[in-house]
């Protein structure tokens, strides 16, 4: 009995320790894969040239949304006034 007790402990760390050694080579597969790299460096670029041009041209995007709202919701007043009354 003490011979497949003792088997069956070694056979668990054998399995424990393969276990171990295949998840850091999983790990260590995610951190230096490199596809998708280009994308990434895209991406950021992209980000950049947008808050760029949000700082250059702030004052006019700030006024082009006053002047866009406040059309909007003259609007929506008159239409609201001329709405019929329902009772």
């Amino acid at each position: 009995m003490n011979e497949k007790l003792l088997g069956a402990y070694l056979y668990s760390q054998i399995r424990i320790r393969k276990f171990g050694e295949t998840a850091k080579e999983k790990v260590s597969e995610i951190f230096t894969d490199e596809t998708g790299d280009v994308n990434v460096v895209a991406i950021v670029v992209l980000i950049g040239v947008a808050v760029l041009l949000a700082i250059l041209f702030k004052d006019q995007v700030g006024k082009l949304l006053k002047t866009l709202f406040g059309a909007i919701g003259g609007k929506a007043n008159d239409a609201i006034d001329t709405a019929p009354a329902t009772e």
